[in-house]
């Protein structure tokens, strides 16, 4: 399926589903007509005194968000095939469903494509990360990163095939694995682990636990890592489940905190980041790096990240929100972030930008955790209104 095929199909979705339009910032455009041609609304063009002062893709906007799939439980990894389609990954079930791209009067098509027989889940574990190779119109890989009883690990498979292990030993705990899988724009894969609830081993540079890792689609360390032979990227974490590149291939990353504060950080090679030593930005001592953002853990416990335009997605559990950050050229922060989806679809598990460039969201409110609904699990694509996400 070609790109121009891909955002017909999702323009087309949009219009067939029920969309509903929230805004970011405290301005207005009031609702727009429904387009009849079967593409996402068409917004308004902003007032002067309603738009961001620093041009497209800030946060004075509105979003317009549509429920793509229902009835999915605990909906984890999601990554996206050549014909349109999205592989999602289910933790607790240890299925790898296929999202669209057909579609019918309830939304896209589910189907379940392949259930891992190795996945022995249980709180925190299971079905985690997933990630389609780049490369998949040719090698046909799909990466996912599961528990086990003795370890978390990589795997690499074909669907309908066994895994193949390419990295293993990764800590194992009730809570705190980590799990999230992402290609980055250097074509190797990196993979976050938490410190599955034992605090020395984010210090600890022999350790795979509280760290992230960047590997070749072999599972060897990837070349150019801090320290040769090893597959640490950076350290000192405690449990990130959410990594996103911007344009200029800066590398950001959620992480949850014990009690007070959870972080999005500028993640670069080598760098500390200081758990469990610190949390937030409590400390001023220079061998470690400070979060760009912190929130408290009432209204964050953040767990994906998507960036779109010169937005930072964050989906939080615990807040039951979607915390958007506006980045600069440079990778700051501009600004005070916005919160939108406030309590609106229960608790927020991945973020991740689609082909078209929409932002799609996972909800987890079956991780017994939540107050799952009817509807529940539920993925929704996101569209701004200023066309930073859902071009058309």
């Amino acid at each position: 399926m070609t790109a121009y095929q891909w955002k017909a199909r999702t323009r087309a979705l949009a219009a067939a589903f029920a969309v509903a339009v929230l805004t970011v910032s405290g301005c207005s455009f009031g609702e727009p007509e429904p387009d009849p041609a079967g593409e996402p609304p068409r917004f308004p063009t902003p007032s002067a005194s309603a738009s961001s002062p620093t041009g497209g893709g800030g946060l004075d906007q509105q979003v317009a968000a549509t429920v793509l799939a229902k009835g999915l439980r605990v909906p984890w990894g999601i990554g996206f095939l050549p014909d349109g389609s999205a592989l999602v990954a289910e933790r607790d079930s240890a299925k790898i469903l296929q999202v669209g791209p057909e579609s019918g009067p309830k939304g896209l098509t589910v189907r379940t494509v392949q259930t891992v027989d190795e996945v022995d889940g249980g709180g925190e574990g299971g079905l985690l990360g997933l990630a389609v190779s780049p490369d998949y119109e040719r090698d046909k890989s799909i990466f996912i990163y599961y528990s086990t009883r003795e370890d978390n690990r990589i795997a690499r498979l074909t669907l309908g095939a066994p895994p193949t292990p390419i990295l293993t030993g990764i800590p194992l705990s009730g809570i705190h694995n980590g799990g999230r899988l992402a290609f980055g724009p250097d074509g190797f894969l990196y993979a976050t682990t938490g410190d599955a609830s034992q605090r020395g081993l984010s210090q600890d540079p022999k350790s795979l636990g509280g760290k992230i890792l960047r590997i070749t689609p072999d599972g060897k360390p990837a070349p150019g890592n801090p320290t040769a032979g090893s597959p640490v990227w950076s350290l000192g974490h405690r449990n990130v489940q959410g990594i996103a590149w911007d344009d200029n291939k800066r590398l950001y990353a959620t992480e949850f905190g014990q009690n007070t504060w959870d972080e999005i950080n500028l993640i670069e090679p080598g760098k500390n980041y200081g758990w469990p030593e610190v949390e937030g930005k409590e400390s001023a001592r220079s061998e470690f790096t400070q979060p760009l953002v912190q929130w408290r853990t009432s209204e964050a416990s953040c767990s994906g990240a998507a960036v779109v335009g010169r937005l930072l997605a964050a989906a939080c559990l615990r807040g039951q929100r979607l915390w958007l950050v506006e980045l600069t050229a440079s990778g700051a922060v501009l600004g005070q972030p916005r919160a939108i989806l406030t309590n609106a679809y229960g608790r927020l598990r991945t973020a991740v930008t689609a082909p078209d460039g929409s932002l799609w969201i996972a909800t987890s409110n079956h991780d017994a955790r939540g107050k799952p609904g009817a509807d529940d699990d539920r993925i929704i694509r996101l569209v701004f209104s200023d066309g930073s996400a859902g071009k058309s």
